[in-house]
Parts: C-alpha cells; sequence; structure tokens
C-alpha cells in the first residue's frame, strides 16, 4: 500500500461509527415527483402547498388521518427504512379487531378452495402481467376468461357476457351509458329503484350527472314511462333481501322502447329465475362471491352480460374463439377497437381496470364447483336464512313474508335496535342498521349453524 493509499484510508471513519439509512434505497425506489414537478404543478393549478391542494379538492369527510409513523426514539432524525417500516405497521394492524360481518350489500366472506389459491391467486405466473394484450403469449389468460364469460352467460341467460368490468356499482353506470348509447342519445332520464345497493345508486347518480342524464331514484311502483326513458336498473334481490318478480316494470320499460338492466347475485341465480328469461336486455353484478375474497372491501370484479344485438355497444373485454394459421382453436380479444390502446376516441372502456385476476378466479371457482356443486351452495345459504327468518319470527320480531335467499330485514319488537347493535358489536359481530331502526343480517357460504343458533 503506497503512502497515499495509507492517508486515505486513515482519513476514513471507522467501521463502528458509519450509519447506513436503510431508508435510503427505499426511498429511491418508491416513483414520486421531484420538487421542482411539485412546484411547477402547484403553479398551473394555483395552489401554494400540497396541503391547499388537498383542502381544494378532496372533502373533508373522506380523508384519513395521516398514520403517525414517528422516528425511533434513538434516531430520531432518521427516517424509517423498509423493514422497520413494515414491522411498525404490522403491529399497529394487530391492534385491529376483525369482526364477523353480516352486513351484505354485495360483499360476501367466502371459501376460496386451496388449489385455487395456490395456484392462481399466489402464483406469479397469474397474478403479474395478466392483461392479456397479446394473445400469442396469453392463450391461457384468455382461455380461463372464457370460462368466465361461460359461466355468466349460463347464469343470466343472457348470451353474450364480457370478461368482466371494475366492480358492480361502476357496471352499473355503465350499463346506463349503454342505454343512452342505444338510444342515440335522444332518451335522457334514466330510472333506478330505491332497493339497489346504496354504493350503486352513488356511482349511477354521479356519472348521469357527468352525462346530462336525469337519474330517478325511486320505488319500482312509481317508474313513470314516456319517450325520454333510457333504462330502468332493478336490484335481484333487493338490498334489504326481497325477491320480487320484475316482469312488469321491464315491460313497461319495454313498451316506451326503453332497455331494463338487472344487477343480479351470482350465487341466487342458481335458483332463481335469471334475467333473460324475465326479459332484461343486460345484466350486471358482482363475481365477489365467487370464491374471490373479499380484499378489505374490493374492488372486486364485476360482471356485464347482454344480447347479441348489443356487442358494439358493449363495455369491457370479450374473449372470442378463432382457428390460427395452423387450423387450431386460438382465443383472442374480439372487437379490440374498444380498447384505449388501440383507437382511444373509439374506445368503450380501459383494458386496465378490469380485474382480470378476480374474473380468473372466479371462473375457477365456478369450474371447481360446477353447475350443482354451486346450487347445493345457495341451497345451504338459503336454507340457512329461512331458519333464522323462522326463529326470529318466533321470538316476536316482524320478519317479511315473502321468498328470500341470503338476506332479511328485521324488525325487532321489544328491544331498541341499538342495543341489539351493541349486543352484536359486544360479540364481534357486525350488522346493517337502517335509518328506520330495522337491522340488516346477510348470510355467506362460511355460514355455520353455530352461527344462526
Amino acid at each position: 500500500m503506497t503512502r497515499e493509499e495509507t492517508d486515505s484510508a486513515e482519513a476514513l471513519p471507522s467501521a463502528a461509527v458509519v450509519v447506513v439509512a436503510p431508508s435510503d434505497t427505499f426511498t429511491r425506489r418508491h416513483i414520486g415527483p421531484r420538487g421542482d414537478d411539485v412546484a411547477t404543478m402547484l403553479d398551473l393549478v394555483g395552489q401554494d402547498s400540497l396541503e391547499a391542494l388537498v383542502d381544494a379538492t378532496v372533502p373533508p369527510s373522506i380523508r384519513i388521518k395521516p398514520l403517525e409513523l414517528t422516528p425511533l426514539p434513538e434516531q430520531p432524525n432518521r427516517p424509517l427504512g423498509e423493514f422497520e417500516l413494515t414491522e411498525r405497521l404490522r403491529a399497529m394492524a394487530d391492534a385491529n379487531e376483525v369482526c364477523r360481518s353480516y352486513i351484505g350489500m354485495g360483499y360476501s366472506d367466502v371459501i376460496v378452495p386451496p388449489v385455487i389459491q395456490r395456484n392462481i391467486l399466489e402464483n406469479p405466473g397469474w397474478y403479474t402481467q395478466y392483461t392479456p394484450y397479446q394473445a400469442e403469449i396469453s392463450q391461457g389468460r384468455l382461455e380461463a376468461l372464457l370460462n368466465f364469460q361461460t359461466a355468466i352467460a349460463d347464469l343470466t341467460g343472457l348470451p353474450l357476457a364480457n370478461a368482466s368490468l371494475l366492480d358492480e356499482a361502476t357496471a352499473a353506470a355503465e350499463a346506463m351509458a349503454m342505454c343512452h348509447a342505444i338510444g342515440r342519445g335522444k332518451r335522457t332520464r334514466f330510472f333506478v329503484a330505491d332497493d339497489c345497493h346504496p354504493q350503486t345508486l352513488s356511482v349511477v347518480r354521479t356519472r348521469g350527472h357527468s352525462m346530462g342524464l336525469d337519474v330517478q331514484v325511486g320505488p319500482l311502483d312509481t317508474l313513470e314511462s314516456g319517450s325520454d326513458l333510457a333504462g330502468v336498473l332493478l336490484q335481484y334481490p333487493a338490498t334489504d333481501g326481497r325477491i320480487r318478480c320484475p316482469r312488469q316494470a321491464i315491460e313497461s320499460a319495454h313498451a316506451c322502447g326503453a332497455l331494463a338492466v338487472m344487477a343480479a347475485d351470482l350465487l341466487s341465480l342458481t335458483l332463481l329465475v335469471p334475467p333473460g328469461d324475465l326479459g332484461a336486455d343486460i345484466a350486471i353484478g358482482s363475481s365477489q362471491r365467487f370464491g374471490v375474497p373479499m380484499g378489505f372491501g374490493g374492488p372486486h370484479a364485476a360482471y356485464l352480460a347482454t344480447l347479441d344485438k348489443h356487442a358494439r355497444r358493449m363495455p369491457g373485454r370479450i374473449v372470442g374463439v378463432a382457428k390460427d394459421a395452423a387450423g387450431r382453436t386460438a382465443y383472442r380479444l374480439a372487437i379490440q377497437t374498444r380498447e384505449q390502446h388501440i383507437r382511444r376516441d373509439k374506445a368503450t372502456s380501459n383494458i386496465c381496470t378490469a380485474q382480470v385476476l378476480l374474473a380468473i378466479l372466479a371462473g375457477m371457482y365456478a369450474v371447481y364447483h360446477g353447475p350443482d356443486g354451486l346450487r347445493a351452495i345457495a341451497l345451504r345459504i338459503r336454507a340457512l336464512a329461512g331458519a333464522l327468518a323462522e326463529g326470529l319470527s318466533r321470538l316476536g320480531h316482524d320478519v317479511p313474508d315473502g321468498p328470500l335467499f341470503d338476506t332479511l330485514r328485521v324488525e325487532p319488537q321489544g328491544i331498541d335496535s341499538a342495543r341489539i347493535l351493541e349486543a352484536a358489536r359486544e360479540r364481534m359481530i357486525n350488522l346493517r342498521p337502517y335509518d328506520d331502526g330495522t337491522i340488516g343480517i346477510a348470510l355467506d357460504e362460511t355460514t355455520e349453524t353455530e352461527d344462526v343458533l
């Protein structure tokens, strides 16, 4: 070692005093705007700071208080590294109380078949580059999506299904847009039954406002036909569990040239008359209860099925079957001009927001159980719901008459609903409260007899 090299080595601090912040690479690895980018953006929108921008754009009611992730006490000036941050977040998450939910509203706990969980949900070959842009390297994904489409078409009684959308509420909004487009933009009124799920009502109202549509929400018997009516949206079963025959409403819509949209529970369709047989033009809904975990609320892959004549107005992917150059069966995306990466000005959807992985899970769940298995699950849930309704009725509580599937709305007698909700909360159970003092209870695939008792 030369004298210069020795001097340089001695000039270095000893290993005992070298502190390498593990957060350096962690910070660099996460893409974010640079300081100059932020300043340019704020100048463009006319705000002084990011905090002021948030205050001006995000309603206070939906803001989440930032997590208090304080630095380490022994090194208060050093940010947390990735491992340290993960450990801190895990300790905070352990403080959560996980309750058993019977809320419903389109969300159901499920049993994920282990073979599907291990080989698809936990398999990087499926959960990474799963958007099937290039048919030549996506044949497996496309075939799985075709299975999903086939299951949806069979259950809804409508011949053409797409390969999923973002979630049920946005699928309802897409169906409204379809009705408006099929009416060539001349029909500007859309009616929504008030017993649809509340999140669906909110999204349809918002989308309708942006489209300049008059979205009317009310009881189904207040539907007024007319030449300005584009479509009608019905929930089947209703959000409170009631099952009503919608034929009269569908016929009223058709009489004035409007379309009928039914938001239907997929599992219930193994027992109920399918929308297509009832005369519906479009069926939409969530595929979550087909083996897709709740995932902290979604979004979960939605479905949309319709008649063949509306194919060009249909949003989302449609997987078709073709022949390759050698005459072998090949799968491809049909009517590709609908996608934004092909012709943006003609697009009806964005392929990246259509939940390929979760649609594949739902399709595989249907394949795993088969028609008889799905029907057995539905019959078991219905039997438990019926037993619960009978038991509550014998206890003196008011349970609505009529057919039900998995959900019932109870009017307590002789006891305040607030006390019932509090007693349920003490037992780590979530029920659905209504403004009128009634309580909703929704059962699912994971419900056991002991839960009902």
